[in-house]
Parts: C-alpha cells; structure tokens; sequence
C-alpha cells in the first residue's frame, strides 16, 4: 500500500533570501540549498554577498552575487531582474532584513524609530511589492519575532515594526491568493554570531530565558529553518496567513 502526499521540501526552487548573508537568514539560504534549491543571499555588503556565496554553491546551489538595500526599491529590483535572468524565475522569497534599536519608549528618537520601521516593516512591503508580480505559485515568507506579541523593554520601534510584519502577512496573504502564499515565523530566542555573546551561557539574560523557556535553552539559528523550509514547499500549499511560532514554548509559559 502507498499513501500519496506532498513532501516538505524545496528542491529544484528558486529561492531569494533578503538579510540572506547573516544570522537568520543566513541560515536558512543554507538550509534551502542543501535541500537543493538554487539560492540567491543579499544584503548591503558585497563582501558578505560573496562569501555566503561561496558556500551556497559548496553546498550545490546555483546563485547571483548580488547587494540590496531595502529602503532603495531599485536594488530590489535588481535583485529580482538579475535572478529571474540568471536562474529562469523566483518560487520563493524569504524577508530577513532586520534593525533595531534599544531605547525606552519615551526615550526613542524619530531618528531612531523610522530607521526600524524603514528596514523591519516598510522593507517588507517593498520586498513584497517587488517580486510578489514575478512568482508564479510562490511563497512568500517574512520573519516576524516575539517581540510583535510579548512586551520587551526597551524595544519599542522593533516591537511595532514586528507587529505590523504580521498584521501586513495576513493582509497581503489575503491579497495575492491564490497565486502566491504569504506567511512568517516568530523566532524566540536564537543564538547567532552577531548575539551570541549577550545569549553566552552563564550570562543572566542566558539563565532567565532558559528558566523561562518550557524546552530549557535558547535556539541554534539552524532550529529555524524547518519553518522556513515547511513554509516555502508545497507541503504548505493550503496554508497562508499565518504566523508560526519557533521559540521552544517560551510565549506559553508565564513563569
């Protein structure tokens, strides 16, 4: 007897990961192409486009070195044009892009606060806006965070531009179906190069996530991309809208 189902995977997808050069999303450029999907990582620095490059063509993927700016939609389009000329189209996009800054909510300059919402959230429309016309039955995925339904001190501008991260998913979902799907994923607390000495074990902040988090520790970024991966196959085909919370079951526990 043989049962017929759709596999998680994304093999033989064309994929764009944008903050695809570091942390997150880098990890999951990596994870797409050992799946064996061709995969394009950009940021702003060429020198981390190339060398994620580098590794994604060790791990068998074809890609384009190629840098964006979220802010400039030139650059998106760049990107786009570029991989739709290089690899025959783009099946799935992933928004990694990230900002932030640390003040009090009284404290937050405008300064500071429109640089957060320009990367975080209004580069997820632009994002969106960009390469949602160039996909044929493709997935969309933004990372969203925690910190878009949990208060956190200090992380104000974050926090909303997070929030509307998955308030714009669910309405761009609504929007683009049924051609493209659109999703997110809410890390927790993940451990990357960029934090890892603030999530060191023995630090405070260390202990008390991981007193508070039911599975005990915070995550390795490599946790987050079976999301990723489940989210941009087309095991996902019937899912759109949604937010998918990877964070070892802290938002659960309320001590």
């Amino acid at each position: 007897m043989t049962y017929d189902h759709t596999p998680v995977t994304v093999a033989d997808k064309r994929a764009v990961v944008v903050g695809g050069t570091s942390g997150i999303g880098q990890a999951i450029a990596y994870g797409f192409a050992s799946e064996g999907a061709d995969v394009v990582a950009t940021s702003r620095s060429q020198e981390k486009v190339d060398e994620t490059a580098e590794t994604l063509r060790d791990l068998g993927a074809d890609t384009v070195n190629v840098t964006c700016d979220v802010t400039d939609p030139d650059s998106l389009e760049r990107v786009r044009d570029r991989t739709v000329e290089e690899l025959g189209g783009v099946d799935i996009v992933v928004a990694s892009q990230g900002a932030i800054s640390r003040a009090s909510v009284q404290d937050i300059s405008d300064a500071d606060w429109d640089f957060v919402t320009d990367v975080a959230l209004d580069g997820v429309r632009r994002v969106t806006q960009c390469f949602a016309p160039a996909m044929e039955e493709g997935s969309i995925v933004n990372i969203s965070s925690l910190a878009a339904s949990l208060s956190m001190a200090n992380l104000p501008a974050y926090s909303a531009a997070k929030g509307g991260v998955e308030a714009f998913t669910r309405a761009a979902a609504k929007e683009l179906s049924p051609d493209v799907r659109v999703n997110a994923i809410a890390p927790g607390f993940v451990i990357t190069p960029q934090n890892a000495d603030t999530y060191a074990e023995g630090t405070e902040k260390r202990e008390r996530i991981d007193e508070r988090t039911p599975l005990g520790r915070v995550a390795e970024r490599e946790e987050i991309v079976g999301a990723a991966v489940y989210l941009a196959s087309d095991a996902a085909s019937y899912v759109t809208g949604e937010v998918v919370t990877v964070d070892g079951g802290f938002a659960t526990s309320a001590f």
